[in-house]
């Protein structure tokens, strides 16, 4: 038996278990979904997903925004009165995504100075709660991980294998998996800075932050220096008094 390359562990590594699909759609479904709603599936003999939930009521409204959140996923859906239908992929829901996620890096994602403004704002907040000062840090994760939403969509896809028969949704398929890294990597940026920024704040020790190349910080910097006293007060000297002479009485 041969080590590990990765961990030197002598033991094999179990692969990591692929999420079906039926599941994944339901984990979507069940964030859109209240608390009090069960969400069930069922995959289709010919291929698809079908979703329902039990009870009467506005069904048909939390079918429609389940579909909403499934097609920016890239799934076709149709919606009926009884329950919902999710039918493959779609070129256009998958192109769709694809301007979202490109929107996202152009956008929210490239304004590290908004995420140092929220992370200093509720760290601020949390401390005037007197929340416990060792779980400030990862209480803002979560909230801007919320904020930033794509943490939280790109993980409940985590590990699906996404994959077509035509070539052009295999295209499609790809250059979404290429734009997701793209933001993964992104939303990490942002949250790591969130986290160093709430350490200095409650006077932890916090790791050096590595920056993407031309991201501008000096917003943070300025935030973080006024929040935080960074040195000790150095006591002012005190003031020299100048006896005042009339010019006539100096020496020329």
């Amino acid at each position: 038996m041969t080590p590990d390359p990765q961990n030197g562990s002598w033991f094999a590594r179990r692969p990591k278990a692929v999420p079906a699909q039926d599941r994944v759609i339901q984990r979507i479904c069940s964030r859109v979904a209240p608390e009090s709603k069960q969400v069930h599936v069922a995959n289709l003999p010919l291929g698809g997903v079908q979703v329902w939930v039990d009870g009467n009521g506005e069904r048909w409204v939390l079918y429609h925004r389940m579909a909403r959140e499934l097609r920016l996923a890239g799934w076709h859906t149709e919606v009926g009165e009884d329950r919902l239908m999710v039918l493959g992929w779609s070129a256009d829901c998958l192109t769709h995504r694809a301007r979202m996620l490109d929107a996202a890096l152009t956008g929210r994602l490239a304004d590290y100075e908004h995420t140092a403004r929220a992370a200093v704002a509720i760290g601020t907040r949390l401390r005037d709660e007197k929340y416990p000062d060792d779980r400030i840090a990862g209480e803002v994760q979560d909230r801007l991980g919320r904020q930033l939403r794509w943490p939280h969509r790109l993980a409940e896809l985590d590990g699906l294998e996404r994959t077509a028969s035509l070539e052009p949704l295999r295209l499609r398929l790809a250059q979404v998996a290429g734009l997701e890294a793209k933001v993964s990597r992104r939303c990490a940026e942002h949250l790591t800075l969130a986290s160093q920024i709430v350490r200095t704040l409650v006077g932890g020790k916090a790791q050096p932050w590595s920056r993407s190349p031309g991201q501008s910080v000096s917003l943070t910097e300025r935030m973080v220096a006024a929040s935080v006293p960074n040195c000790p007060e150095i006591p002012r000297p005190e003031p020299v008094t100048v006896a005042h002479r009339d010019l006539a009485e100096t020496p020329r």
